[in-house]
């Protein structure tokens, strides 16, 4: 479970360092809510010592419950507690636990910060279980008071891309991007390059044969290799997209390069590609292909070009 968390591990650093940004003077509590944090985030990151970890957390969060809560530190503490325990839960393979968990701890969920947000987002889907924070993500999103958080737009995004999207909800997802969280959270640019999105999911959904889809109720469904082929569809479909749109604006374009090769990147950082299973095999050639195809594109004017003036 290790790997499905990896990419949040660096929320750990405002945890550690929050004695740098509080100016108000340290009380008796507030220390030892400090050394309760550093204590979890030594347990969790160096020692491996999950549940010890979660335990810490949970004690941290119940001494918060008797400080004042007029202390701007608490809601400070409670997100990095939360955060830690969320990291900790997904390493215990007890990520099933992490949303009711987080409500426990804000009752509501339109209290809930966008940074823990974006990772129970994350979270779930890794796991194959986008819809556990469909209403969730939705109650938070249509909150107005959420929607002047920092982070608002982020988790937008992941709601879009890794909820809505892979389960198949066009009309919500056209709803959200052309509706008040839409104009809120994106720009037109990034509101034009998600309706792209959506419509590249929907033509593979009607390229696909209807006996090679997967039921959800299936046991294949559960397992690892198919969570990993529902994202490879839709990455596949995204770099198609970066790779059609490189073509129209022609070779010079730099900055449409960059997007195509980072989209890349944080394919193989996101779901770190094992070149050794079978299920990767057909995703390597596609991969392959567009790589090619973009390296013509980009560099075939210049061999040609070359090779007339070596002639010469």
């Amino acid at each position: 479970m290790s790997e499905k968390m990896s990419s949040c591990s660096t929320s750990l650093a405002p945890a550690r360092s929050l004695s740098s940004v509080c100016s108000p003077p340290l009380t008796s509590s507030v220390t030892q809510m400090f050394i309760m944090l550093d204590s979890a985030a030594e347990q969790l990151m160096v020692h491996k010592d999950f549940q010890v970890a979660f335990d810490t957390c949970d004690r941290g969060l119940e001494s918060l419950a008797n400080m004042d809560q007029e202390d701007s530190r608490c809601g400070e503490f409670k997100a990095a507690f939360c955060i830690l325990g969320i990291q900790a839960l997904a390493e215990l393979n007890q990520w099933h636990g992490v949303l009711s968990w987080v409500l426990q701890q804000y009752e509501h969920l339109e209290k809930i910060p966008a940074k823990i947000m974006q990772m129970c987002v994350l979270l779930y889907s890794k796991v194959g279980e986008p819809a556990a924070m469909q209403e969730a993500a939705r109650v938070w999103l249509h909150c107005p008071s959420n929607s002047r958080a920092t982070g608002f737009g982020t988790v937008a995004e992941l709601y879009l891309l890794h909820v809505l999207v892979p389960l198949g909800l066009r009309d919500e997802a056209l709803e959200l991007i052309g509706g008040e969280v839409g104009s809120i959270a994106f720009t037109e640019d990034q509101r034009q390059m998600a309706l792209d999105v959506v419509e590249e999911q929907e033509q593979e959904n009607l390229e696909s044969p209807p006996n090679l889809r997967i039921s959800p109720d299936s046991d294949t469904a559960a397992h690892p290799v198919s969570t990993k082929g529902a994202v490879i569809h839709r990455l596949e479909a995204m770099l198609r997209f970066f790779y059609r749109k490189l073509l129209l604006t022609g070779s010079g374009s730099f900055s449409l390069r960059r997007v195509f090769l980072a989209a890349v990147l944080l394919y193989m950082l996101f779901l770190r590609l094992d070149p050794a299973l079978p299920s990767s095999f057909m995703w390597i050639s596609k991969l392959l292909q567009l790589l090619k195809q973009m390296w013509r594109t980009m560099f075939a004017p210049y061999h040609q070009a070359l090779a007339q003036s070596k002639e010469l």
